[in-house]
């Protein structure tokens, strides 16, 4: 298990492997904030395309006296868990939170071919191509930090692995570049059409989420298996 993030089965992961995938379900709520897991091809807030978003769903359901916001995206083609809070002052304080690292996250993708080494930290400096947006390039002098952990899950027949990942920064297309770009894994994520080939999806999901709540102190961690 990737260092940092200790998971504890959470009682309404169950409910997730009972619906679609197409399905919005709700893995943890209270009056203060909310963790949903998102749907493949679903917008995390509302864009340029005529799409259906997370942020839309959250507005849709407020209750008087709420004003609820993501916390965080994940790209459309991913699936997985986003934070929700339903006021102004929790979503400051969560904000903080990712700001200074002190969010874990875990994602499990499937990979065209398998990395020489088990496990390993990719550190890539990330920057946005303004020629072909939304495509990333690695680029040392002008680039972000961008770092991530990973750890080779399982080797699969035909040069395939399952993979976690656990990003340390949180970069536009953090994952898919370090897992397809010559300098990080040089073995593409499934289905990613900006920097592997396409397939039937983009297989990356969001697995896992820890973070405190704001308002308890208490430190929630909570997990949904990827099904593939």
């Amino acid at each position: 298990m990737l260092q940092g993030l200790e998971i504890e089965p959470h009682p309404l992961v169950e409910e997730m492997n009972r619906h679609k995938e197409s399905h919005i379900v709700i893995l943890y709520e209270d009056d203060y904030l909310c963790v949903v897991h998102k749907p493949a091809g679903m917008l995390s807030v509302p864009g340029k395309e005529q799409a259906p978003s997370i942020q839309q769903w959250a507005e849709q359901r407020q209750k008087p006296g709420d004003t609820p916001c993501v916390v965080h995206r994940i790209a459309m083609a991913t699936n997985g868990m986003i934070l929700i809070a339903k006021k102004p002052d929790i979503y400051k304080k969560l904000q903080e939170q990712f700001a200074t690292r002190q969010v874990s996250k875990r994602y499990v993708a499937l990979l065209e071919s398998t990395p020489t080494e088990g496990q390993g930290v990719i550190a890539l400096p990330l920057l946005a191509d303004p020629l072909n947006r939304p495509y990333q390039v690695v680029d040392e002098q002008r680039g972000k930090p961008a770092v991530t952990r990973y750890e080779v899950l399982e080797r699969l027949e035909g040069g395939r692995c399952r993979v976690a990942f656990q990003p340390l920064t949180g970069r536009t297309h953090q994952l898919r570049v370090h897992a397809a770009h010559v300098s990080g894994l040089h073995c593409p994520i499934v289905g990613d059409t900006l920097y592997g080939h396409p397939a039937e999806r983009l297989y990356l999901h969001a697995e896992a989420l820890s973070f405190t709540h704001p308002v308890t102190g208490q430190r929630i961690t909570l997990e949904c298996k990827a099904e593939f």
